[in-house]
Formats: C-alpha cells, structure tokens, sequence
C-alpha cells in the first residue's frame, strides 16, 4: 500500500488550509509554543486537541501531522518515491558529513541501499556474534567494578559506549573499545552531532546561512575530529584490502564493502558516500539502541512482575552467571525480546519522523501538494486502548504468542512501528535487538538490580534532541 492508494477519485479531498491546528501568531507562527526537548510531547498533546490529522506552523514551513497508523504507514511505505527525507535534513546532514544512506534521497539512497543492507542482514549480525559476546563481556566487567566500589553506573554513557563498540565492530572490523578507555573517546564527538542536527531542524529561522553561532563554530570542531577518525578507518581498511585482495570479492564488513565498491572500475559510489555511510553508522548505532536499552532498564526496574519473569527466564538459560555465550541461547529470550518491543511501545526513540511530499498526492484524504512537510506521530495510536487494553501498562506478554492482548503480534507490529516501515525501515534492527537482548541476558544474569534512580527521584523524564531519551538515569547494582 502506498499514500497513492488514498486518492479521492471524486475530488473531495481535503486542502491543507481545512485542517485544523493550534492557533498562532503572525510570522512565527507557533514556535513560541513549542518547546525544543520536549517538543514530540506537545505534538501528541494537539493531536489529542485535533484529531489524527492537524497542521501547525513554525514560521514560513507548514507541517501537517498524521497519527493514524494506517495513513503513517502508507505514508512510510511510500519512500522513496513518493516521500523523502525532508530537505533541511539532507542540507544539514551532507554539512556535517553524513550523506549517505539515512539522509539520502532518490537515486542517491538506491544506490547505496543494498550495500549497506547487505552489512547489516541476519547472516552478517550472526557471524559477529563472537565479538558482540566480548564487546558484551566488556560492559558486564566494567559493571562488576561498579557493584564493587558501590558506585552508580551513568547508565546513558555506558551503553552509549557499549553500542559504539558494536557498531564499529561490525561495521567497521575495528576494536576501539571506549568502554575500557579513560581519555579522549570517539563517543565524546559522537554526542554533539545528532543535537545539533536536530537544532537546526526545528529552529524557527536557517540563521547558519549568514552567520555562525558560538555552538555551531564548537559543533563543527567536533565534526572535525569525527571525520578524521573515518577518513583512518578507511584508510586502515583500503590497506587491509590490499594485503588481502580477495576480500574486495567477499567483504567481511560493510566498510571493506563500501571501500571495495567505491575503488571498483566504473563505479557509482563516491568517497563522500563512504565517508558519509561510516559516520551515519556510528551516529545512529549510538543514540537509538543505547537509549531503547536505558528505557528498558528503567521499565524493568519499576515493574516487579516482568522483572522477576525476565529474570527467571535469563538464569534458565544462562545457568552461570555469565552473559550469553551462544546464539542458541539468545533465540531462546523470547520474554526479553518481547520486554524490548514493550518498552519501544511505551517509549520510542524516534516519536516522530520529518518527510517532505516528493510528489502532489492524496493522503488520508489531505490533497498535498509536492514540497509539502509531513510529521508522522508514532506514538499515539501504540498507546491508544482501541489498540492496546490497559495502552500506558508495561505488559511484555502482549507481543508473545500466547499473550493476552486483542491485537495479534503481527498487527501490533503495524501499529508500533519502531524500526518504521516500507523500503527504508531501519537497516540495523536486527543488530539493534541482538545487542538489548544480549545486554539485558548480561544484566540480569550477573547481576541485581538494587536501584535506578531520577536526578530527582520522580519518574523519568523524556528528553528530545533528535532522539528521545530519559534525563540522567543512573543504577546500582550487586553481583550475584
């Protein structure tokens, strides 16, 4: 299904100037109403107001926002022809030096799609799974000397180093291991980049075109030294390549894949799509997986019951208490993997997606015209009691098999969309749930919880800067 398939053949369909919206004001439009980190959580304030199709203003761009999660999914399942990536987006990404496949558009995304798809499929996420089991072991010993001390792990800035680990790992066939460094890490750079990114998206004005804040002149220091860690992980890999030539045939990771198809005779990829692949992989390999596993621990911690059931179900696998060894054993975490797509129910990373109307269509009855900006909710209808009895309760149990909820896994999975959907779902998924699993397994096998706790001891609080995330979580832990 695509948005196409929403055309009114009889003409009726609504103008965008019909929606309704919160009101605003002359010029600026509603942007004074509209709180930066916390901006997803006023999007679905008005479409409780508006209903699941409303439009509001922030200067001269006008968004209109869908949260029915048939239209979102039309919507998503129409890329890359029919909608892309909005074009601040792109202008900003190629700035920063991340143009490749998650910011591309058109012919420049399809001709990196499979390349990069091909880095990041079952098979290749399944033949990493020794070093994801040492990158794993890492983390749970840097744990261990936590628990000892009787310190709080910043549980953020763990696993953000933890998922850059991976990524790099299997990306990139590299080791950096920032979880076992004490100065200067790549993480540190890393952390700047998708923040302001996500400034420039939302800001009111483009005021980068003609003059350059204190923060962007800091922001594109740290792009620097990014881009000079990629230009060496490309260099080492050509190297690598040309001692062991027949991998440019059979690439043992994407960037020796990546590498090998840009230096290929005719070849459509340029160094810029190298470059702008590697630095897109280890933003996104970052933020998105390290947050999801921040807000699962923090479900975890406030639900006895799914805790003691995961537990129960880690320490029957993993009978010593030691992280996962075998991939037998992480497909036998059913109960954690159904915690997983629980918590990126209650608390995606991505509660939004920008896109802009590559083309004049119809959708949900909205006569868009090509160049228009279009917001997805993802949120809503995943908390919606139509969708999920008891929508704000954790229950993990609803997407197992025999679980009890009205939606089947399959459908739920079409209305929680959290790795969206159609042509462009996210590369990495599978990646990203080896790596929860696998730290969750670690966790609850070596360790327990004893507390994880607010800066001010109240529920967590989201916070949104591109990806949502909660405000400062730390956690106490005791070795079993």
């Amino acid at each position: 299904m695509t948005a196409q398939t929403h055309l009114a053949v009889d003409g009726s369909a609504r103008r965008v100037s019909d929606l309704p919206g919160p009101r605003g004001l002359p010029v600026i439009g509603n942007a004074l109403q509209i709180d930066r980190s916390r901006m997803h959580l006023q999007l679905e304030q008005w479409s409780r107001e508006f209903g699941e199709i409303y439009r509001f203003r922030i200067a001269m761009r006008e968004l209109v926002v869908f949260a029915n999660p048939e239209t979102v999914s039309a919507i998503l399942r129409d890329r890359p022809d029919g909608f892309w990536r909005s074009a601040r987006l792109e202008e900003t990404a190629r700035q920063y030096g991340f143009g490749g496949l998650f910011s591309s558009n058109g012919e420049d995304w399809k001709r990196q799609r499979s390349m990069v798809l091909n880095g990041l499929d079952p098979t290749h996420v399944k033949a990493f799974f020794p070093a994801l089991v040492k990158v794993t072991e890492r983390l749970a010993q840097r744990w261990r000397l936590a628990a000892r001390s009787k310190e709080a792990i910043d549980l953020q800035s763990d696993l953000m180093r933890y998922t850059v680990d991976v990524t790099a790992g299997l990306a990139f066939g590299t080791d950096i291991n920032t979880l076992e460094s004490h100065g200067e890490i790549i993480q540190t750079h890393l952390d700047k980049v998708l923040p302001a990114v996500f400034r420039r998206l939302v800001a009111t004005f483009p005021y980068w075109h003609f003059f350059k804040l204190a923060r962007d002149r800091a922001v594109e220091g740290h792009i620097v030294e990014l881009r000079r860690a990629v230009a060496n992980f490309i260099s080492e890999t050509r190297k690598t390549l040309a001692q062991h030539p027949l991998r440019r045939e059979h690439p043992t990771n994407l960037i020796e894949a990546m590498v090998a198809e840009r230096d290929r005779a005719g070849s459509a990829l340029s160094d810029e799509d190298v470059s702008g692949n590697v630095l897109t992989m280890l933003l996104a390999g970052e933020d998105t997986t390290a947050n999801t596993l921040a807000w699962l621990i923090w479900l975890l911690s406030k639900n006895p019951d799914a805790h003691r059931r995961a537990i129960d179900e880690v320490r029957a696998v993993c009978v010593d208490p030691k992280p996962v060894q075998l991939q037998t054993q992480l497909a036998e975490l059913a109960y954690v993997e159904a915690c997983a797509h629980e918590a990126m129910r209650l608390k995606p990373v991505g509660p939004f997606l920008v896109l802009q109307a590559a083309r004049d269509t119809v959708v949900g009855n909205v006569a868009l015209p090509k160049g228009a900006l279009v917001l997805c909710l993802m949120r809503p209808a995943a908390v919606d009691e139509r969708n999920f009895p008891e929508p704000q309760a954790f229950r993990p149990e609803r997407w197992l098999a025999d679980g009890a909820s009205t939606a089947s896994f399959s459908s739920a999975k079409r209305i929680a969309m959290p790795f969206g959907a159609g042509p462009r779902m996210c590369p990495g998924r599978y990646l990203a749930l080896a790596e929860i699993k696998m730290v969750i397994a670690m966790l609850l096998a070596c360790f327990d919880i004893e507390a994880v706790t607010t800066p001010d001891g109240a529920e967590a609080r989201e916070k949104l800067a591109f990806t949502m995330s909660p405000v400062g979580l730390h956690m106490r832990v005791r070795e079993r």
